[in-house]
């Protein structure tokens, strides 16, 4: 069933394998290489790809060497992108990523936001390595909106970059993700305090969104109850039962393992269109496996993506048709190395 294929708003997937959102650090001036079309094209027999992290506004860059599509170089570097994996024959969406709290002065020279002034109980990267992250500055009313308007601006840059849709990061603890979290988030303006307040920052941006490009090219990824970058999430089923009702039409959710199998299981029931699971779960110990992936499509997934199974197999896809062996790879190499990107060969017979 997994390479079965699948409508996905006006898209046509010739499988149900999705190339997870993986931070790599390797642009320049933030924008994205030549490598970085290799990358992407390499693996191009997904069913989608779904880019790494990509700021919708300057002041969202979460970490060094990380892409952005807020500028119009950045646009045309994007289209040679998408060019090559639409030349091998891929589909491919950005992930729109705003980094929230999570960032530094020194990474590109802006001070954070967030919901409010609570630093994150985490570590960020930096130029010069690992950083306690800083206190964010809050966001005032007029400015919740203003970075509402980034993601919309960002969609519309994704499409005139040949982009054939966008995802919005609203998990692992970034801004939208701050928005719903009660250790991030203690306005007591309309974007805090009830659910109705906590969900509004996600609901606007997606809408802001499809309103900007059509809700068959937007998606949301979300990790219910995770825990990561010191988030705290309270009455998670609850919270991501209201989020569920109240976003708009739209081509995709997609959600990672990070709450029980109940949960995920209400949150599919409760979302009427195409549904991605994630069964790797938050950088967690081992990779998501293809018996995950068929076990979660028997439960009522419609797509599952794999993230680091993805870096190592470029034909993925191919090595799980055949019953091939998976090539593991180093973390020392995930972010900025020279080596373990476009290194890793198909599968030789």
């Amino acid at each position: 069933m997994l390479l079965t294929s699948y409508r996905l708003g006006n898209l046509t997937l010739p499988n149900r394998l999705v190339m997870a959102p993986m931070t790599r650090s390797r642009a320049v001036d933030g924008a994205p290489t030549a490598e970085t079309a290799t990358y992407y094209a390499q693996r191009a027999t997904a069913g989608l790809i779904v880019t790494e992290g990509v700021h919708p506004a300057a002041v969202g860059q979460a970490g060094p060497a990380m892409p952005g599509l807020h500028t119009d170089a950045q646009v045309e570097a994007w289209r040679v992108v998408t060019d090559a994996v639409h030349a091998n024959g891929g589909r491919i969406f950005a992930q729109l990523m705003h980094g929230g709290r999570i960032g530094h002065v020194e990474v590109a020279g802006h001070h954070p936001v967030g919901p409010s002034a609570i630093a994150a109980d985490a570590q960020v990267f930096t130029p010069a390595g690992m950083q306690p992250a800083p206190v964010p500055r809050a966001l005032t009313t007029a400015e919740v909106g203003d970075q509402v308007q980034a993601f919309a601006d960002a969609a519309r840059r994704a499409v005139a970059a040949g982009f054939d849709g966008v995802e919005l990061h609203g998990a692992n603890g970034y801004l939208i993700q701050q928005f719903l979290s009660s250790s991030a988030n203690e306005r007591t303006d309309g974007y805090g305090g009830s659910v109705a307040g906590r969900i509004r920052f996600a609901v606007e941006s997606v809408e802001a969104a499809a309103d900007a490009i059509g809700g068959d090219r937007v998606g949301i990824r979300l990790s219910p109850g995770g825990q990561i970058q010191g988030i705290v999430e309270e009455n998670v089923p609850v919270l991501y039962g209201e989020l569920l009702k109240a976003l708009p039409d739209m081509a995709y959710v997609h959600v990672m393992v990070t709450a029980d199998d109940e949960v995920l299981m209400d949150l599919r029931k409760a979302w009427p269109s195409a549904f991605i699971l994630n069964p790797g779960g938050q950088i967690g110990p081992d990779e998501g496996t293809l018996e995950q992936g068929q076990r979660w499509l028997a439960n009522g997934a419609d797509l599952i993506s794999y993230g680091r199974a993805y870096l190592g197999n470029p034909d993925l896809v191919e090595r799980f048709r055949l019953g091939l062996p998976l090539v593991s790879t180093d973390r020392e190499t995930w972010f900025g190395a020279p080596n373990g990107y476009v290194d890793y060969p198909s599968y030789q017979h």
